[in-house]
């Protein structure tokens, strides 16, 4: 019996919800044993390799030699600088918190069109995007507390900036290739970066634990690997406008799924920081 197109389409963006809400917890399962440098080269190696399977299977274009300089661009911002950032402030922050603070996305992607692109913002957006600031600020604060507040903790707002940079730059290139040619020349390239970081990642991987290494792979799968598939899948049979939305359930997701398999708890500080930058986020996307 085969499943009608909105079923397979309401799955597809199930799993997408799924593997990025699990990204905040293989991260903090993968930091007990992992530096944020290693863990990041480690997940992508992962991902490398499966997105390689898929191309074989599926196949891609080759890109074009002027376009290399900018795919490695690609892999700086996407891969290398949101997810060092990201890996590195989530020591100071719970998975739940993190969650939120990556969903902050389109709050720079505004600040980059007007100081950038230099397009024209609306006060609307203006007073929402100050507002979502104020509200990633509360998640911190109330993640830890006043007292404990760690200013590292702001490393996840550069991991959003630098993503925001990724989409502005993918634009530019959504005409020339498919969306699974981008993602796979993406990640290759960022991996191809992170080498930096590879000094010292074999001995890393015998010292940790089978628990921690398994967290990785499921990490390098399902949030860097398959979820661009099925994100690519959705964004081709509906609207964008309508398939980000789904981007809302991510953070909830998370915190539910770090309290089962981690039993952390979310206070009341970071449910109030998520209301505000949800919100704002939310209040920019409806902006006619």
């Amino acid at each position: 019996m085969k499943c009608s197109p909105s079923i397979r389409l309401a799955a597809a963006a199930g799993a997408v919800v799924l593997c990025w809400a699990y990204s905040p917890i293989g991260i903090h399962i993968g930091l007990q044993s992992y530096s944020p440098g290693h863990l990041a080269l480690l997940r992508f190696l992962v991902a490398s390799l499966f997105m390689g399977v898929v191309a074989l299977f599926i196949g891609i274009g080759l890109p074009r030699r002027v376009d290399i300089p900018w795919l490695l661009l690609l892999g700086l911002f996407a891969i290398v600088f949101h997810h060092v950032a990201l890996n590195m402030g989530q020591r100071w922050v719970s998975p739940g918190a993190s969650s939120v603070l990556a969903q902050s996305t389109p709050i720079f992607s505004t600040l980059i069109a007007a100081l950038w692109l230099k397009e024209s913002v609306s006060v609307w957006r203006w007073c929402w995007v100050g507002v979502g600031l104020v509200g990633a600020l509360v998640v911190i604060w109330g993640d830890k507390g006043l007292g404990s507040f760690k200013p590292q903790g702001l490393l996840i707002l550069l991991a959003a900036l630098s993503w925001s940079v990724y989409f502005t730059l993918q634009k530019h290139y959504s005409s020339r290739y498919s969306p699974l040619t981008i993602v796979c020349y993406t990640i290759w390239a960022g991996t191809l970066l992170l080498g930096v970081y590879g000094p010292g990642l074999g001995q890393a991987v015998i010292n940790a634990p089978l628990r921690v290494n398994a967290a990785v792979l499921v990490l390098g799968v399902f949030p860097s690997a398959l979820a661009y598939l099925f994100w690519a899948y959705v964004l081709a049979h509906t609207d964008v406008s309508r398939a980000v939305g789904v981007m809302y359930l991510v953070p909830p997701v998370a915190m539910l799924m770090a309290a089962l398999m981690l039993g952390s708890t979310v206070t009341a500080g970071v449910l109030l920081g998520a209301a505000i930058v949800l919100t704002s986020v939310f209040a920019m996307r409806k902006e006619r």
